[in-house]
């Protein structure tokens, strides 16, 4: 049964309690009764709007002559309690408790007894309107401590996952990076060698070369992923110029073109278009043999649209590759996006991505 249905469940049970165990008089005050019930099931939207409600109900009741219950303006009481509203509550639990006399000599009753009545009724009165606030304060305090218990939980958890990153990128940094360097220093001390005596450099030279650069650049990337906390500076659209720049310096031919504007893209949306263009670049210059490279990025209200287009020669079969790839798809995959990468028509290679821009 869901919360609203519930509530409203409460109020009809309450409301013919009040009915049955009231006696009214009049039609009118079984009315006032039935209303003081059901206004209840707003108690969790609008739990000041209900004491208020409750108590001119029960003040109105008064006023008919009959003994009134304040059954209804309790479960009011608990409920501002419980939302946090305590001066309210007690503003509002004296006033009805001085206005009650009020009503009752605007009655049509008879008053020979009731004075001493009236006394023992407001002990009760004052008795039940403090357990009622009791109960509702308790009942907050021990939600707002169940929530700060959670919310260290959460911080704990959070904190011995960052420990354990850090930790991982130590063993990585000395364990990996040492050895890697040694193994790409002595490829490419070979291979200038070679070259410098006009030998021909063996392919399998080149390879370990090639596949000690690209580990280097991995392992580099790998740590400095595990060591970033969230605090520092994240690579953004707004950094890719800059690698279009770079690319340039190289002899590429590269032009970015940036269609439209959404200052409501993710920050993950924002860092995986960076990594897809950073990661075709880096392709295009070390395996296409490309002259040229047009990188499009477009801003749609559903989507980033991100291509990068090259007149090469290279298509995705190096295992160098490969993982360059496979790394773009797995962020792209992780946002709910979209990565086709394979040759053009008309030659050379293309990468198209498309990111959703809601928040997952």
């Amino acid at each position: 049964m869901s919360r609203h249905r519930l509530d409203w469940v409460i109020a009809a049970g309450v409301a013919a309690i009040l009915v049955v165990a009231g006696h009214p008089a009049t039609v009118l005050g079984q009315v006032l009764l039935a209303a003081s019930g059901l206004v209840l099931a707003a108690r969790r939207t609008a739990p000041v709007a209900v004491l208020a409600a409750t108590g001119l109900l029960a003040l109105g009741y008064q006023a008919t002559g009959a003994d009134v219950p304040v059954i209804a303006f309790l479960f009011a009481v608990y409920s501002t309690m419980r939302a946090g509203h305590r001066v309210v509550t007690a503003a509002g639990s004296l006033l009805l408790i001085a206005t009650l006399p009020l009503a009752a000599l605007a009655s049509p009753r008879d008053l020979t007894t009731f004075e001493a009545f009236a006394q023992t009724r407001d002990v009760l009165q004052i008795a039940w309107l403090i357990a009622a606030a009791a109960a509702g304060e308790a009942l907050r305090q021990a939600e707002r401590r169940a929530d700060e218990a959670e919310r260290t939980r959460e911080e704990t958890a959070r904190r011995r996952a960052d420990e354990e990153r850090l930790h991982i990128a130590r063993e990585l940094h000395d364990s990996l990076t040492h050895q890697i360097s040694v193994i790409k220093l002595q490829a490419e001390v070979a291979v200038h060698l070679a070259r410098k005596r006009g030998e021909e450099v063996p392919e399998a030279l080149l390879a370990i070369r090639d596949a000690g650069r690209e580990a280097t650049r991995e392992l580099r990337a790998t740590l400095e992923a595990l060591r970033d906390d969230g605090d520092h500076p994240k690579h953004g659209i707004g950094d890719v110029p800059e690698l279009v720049r770079r690319a340039r310096a190289t002899g590429l031919d590269a032009q970015l073109t940036i269609e439209g504007h959404n200052d409501d893209v993710p920050a993950a949306v924002e860092r995986t278009a960076y990594r897809i263009v950073q990661e075709s670049l880096t392709n295009i210059a070390r395996h296409a043999a490309a002259a040229t490279a047009r990188i499009r990025i477009d801003y749609r209200p559903d989507a980033l649209l991100i291509s990068v287009d090259d007149d090469g020669t290279a298509t995705p079969k190096t295992s160098a590759e490969g993982v360059g790839l496979l790394g773009m798809r797995e962020r792209v995959t992780a946002l709910g996006g979209s990565l086709q990468a394979a040759p053009r028509g008309e030659g050379g290679f293309s990468v198209r991505a498309e990111l959703p821009v809601a928040q997952p």
